[in-house]
């Protein structure tokens, strides 16, 4: 899905990168995905409110201010408060996610390893963890604070605000239990998982446009086809220096040095890929400017044990994926399972027929291409989402049927023929398997049946894009990457 301009230009992205201070995405996710930072600034909340207060009971202290009967209270009542409140709290914590982390551990054994992950990143959790433990400290502040220098100061204020904070725990709890009951069901679970995929096709892959396309840049250095061939002849080699999954990959970092160098920058690999120590990273050209760029590209690249949505859609493919042939191996066979990943995959795809999948080139202020890495495949998509399930689906009616379904639904959404090309495929591959395993001709000629409906969505389609002006069908507008997007890739 070319158009006839395959270049992005990058400045558009700086431009926005430069809006404001922001962390970069890739570490807002890195952040996000601990249990210990919205406990920690929750604790520091606590700690400020002890301040606030102390200074209240300090101030209705020494002025002789007389509360209310229903707040006072003696320093030993006070002590023992305080005392059975921290105690229940942290018990409370200990045993409450003991539990959870024992049934999200069995969970994890039909939905994957990723679910302590999702867990862990989930807010409500990371809230409710901090709720707790702030009170708990603030409970042990308010605690130490009866008495004072004088001997006989009571904190009534701090004291009655710990027991509001007590009624706030309960309610958490409450929550708690009803959001980790509910966060396990699968259903949610692969909803879950849909709407990241959704998010992650937003940010990465914009709508196409039916407009004309933009002529390249007129007089502007080398074509593309030309900086591959030097790249390919001459190009310097940088190997990665770590092993790990490509997280992120800071594109208009690479572009700003690869312009003070005058140079070109090949990626070898897109966020998502395993990258070997040692292995080719990049390639540069000219040969020259590669000591410039090597240490530009250890800082622009971010790699780590495992994947994540920033920058890499496939990932939450691949996450569907492995909940369905889970669901579908003997020890599980769950059909259903399998199915409801089937529809979520299908509407992913559906969306991203739709889009415009960026190039891969990126240009610098003045046009020239500085930064070429792998296109996102559309066929490398549609083979990830239906490849593994197929195989694993084979001898199961329903389960083919509904992928023959769910081919006819994505078709339906396709704009270019090559991509009911690639469906086409897999739909011919279902029906060569099915001819094979099913033995019940029934079923055979229900599955046919919807076959021949793919094939009339194709054609039907096709005579229709016939019909329309050439600049029509493949026309597309190319918006650069934003660096500010839901899940990640500011640099």
């Amino acid at each position: 899905m070319k158009p006839a301009f395959s270049g992005r230009r990058i400045f558009e992205e700086l431009g926005h990168h430069h809006e404001g201070r922001r962390l970069p995405d890739w570490r807002r996710e890195s952040l996000r995905t601990t249990l210990w930072l919205v406990p920690a600034l929750l604790v520091l909340l606590a700690v400020l409110l002890f301040v606030i207060t102390l200074a209240l009971d300090l101030y209705v202290y020494h002025q002789h201010i007389q509360l209310p009967h229903w707040i006072r209270t003696s320093a030993d009542g006070g002590r023992q408060v305080l005392i059975a409140i921290a105690a229940a709290v942290i018990t409370v914590v200990g045993v409450v996610f003991s539990i959870t982390i024992l049934a999200l551990t069995l969970a994890s054994q039909q939905f994957g390893p990723r679910m302590m992950r999702n867990f862990v990143r989930d807010r409500g959790n990371q809230l409710t963890l901090g709720v707790w433990v702030a009170t708990f400290v603030y409970s042990v502040l308010v605690l130490v604070s009866i008495a004072g220098p004088s001997g006989n100061f009571v904190p009534d204020i701090s004291i009655t605000v710990a027991e509001a904070l007590l009624l706030v725990d309960l309610g958490v709890l409450i929550y708690f239990i009803h959001h980790i009951a509910k966060s396990i069901q699968l259903p949610e679970v692969i909803a879950g998982i849909a709407d990241d995929l959704m998010g992650a096709i937003d940010a990465e892959f914009p709508l196409m446009v039916g407009e004309q396309p933009t002529p390249a840049p007129q007089g502007v250095d080398r074509s593309l086809e030309e900086l591959i061939a030097l790249l390919d002849e001459g190009g310097q080699v940088v190997r990665a220096t770590r092993s790990g999954y490509l997280q992120f990959v800071g594109y208009s970092q690479l572009v700003s040095i690869a312009e003070e160098a005058d140079a070109v920058i090949r990626l070898t690999h897109r966020p998502g890929h395993f990258v070997v120590a040692g292995r080719p990273l990049a390639k540069v050209w000219p040969p020259d400017a590669a000591h410039q760029v090597i240490k530009a590209l250890e800082r622009a690249h971010v790699t780590g044990p495992h994947r994540t949505l920033t920058q890499d859609p496939v990932f939450a493919i691949d996450q569907l994926v492995e909940i369905a042939i889970r669901a579908l191996s003997p020890a599980v066979n769950d059909t259903f399972t399998a199915l409801t990943c089937i529809d979520w995959l299908s509407a992913g795809l559906c969306e991203i027929s739709r889009r415009a999948l960026v190039e891969g080139v990126y240009r610098d202020r003045m046009g020239r291409i500085r930064l070429i890495e792998f296109d996102p495949s559309y066929a490398r998509m549609v083979n990830r989402a239906f490849d593994k399930v197929r195989q694993a689906a084979r001898g199961m009616p329903a389960v083919v049927i509904r992928l023959m379904d769910s081919i006819a639904h994505i078709i339906e959404h396709t704009v270019e023929d090559g991509q009911r090309q690639l469906l086409l495929r897999q739909a011919e591959m279902i029906m060569r398997a099915a001819e094979k395993d099913i033995a019940e001709e029934l079923d055979l000629e229900d599955l046919r049946r919807r076959y021949e409906h793919v094939l009339a969505v194709r054609l039907q389609l096709a005579d229709s894009t016939a019909t329309q002006p050439g600049w029509e069908r493949s026309a597309t507008r190319r918006h650069p990457r934003n660096p500010r997007r839901r899940r990640a890739t500011g640099s």
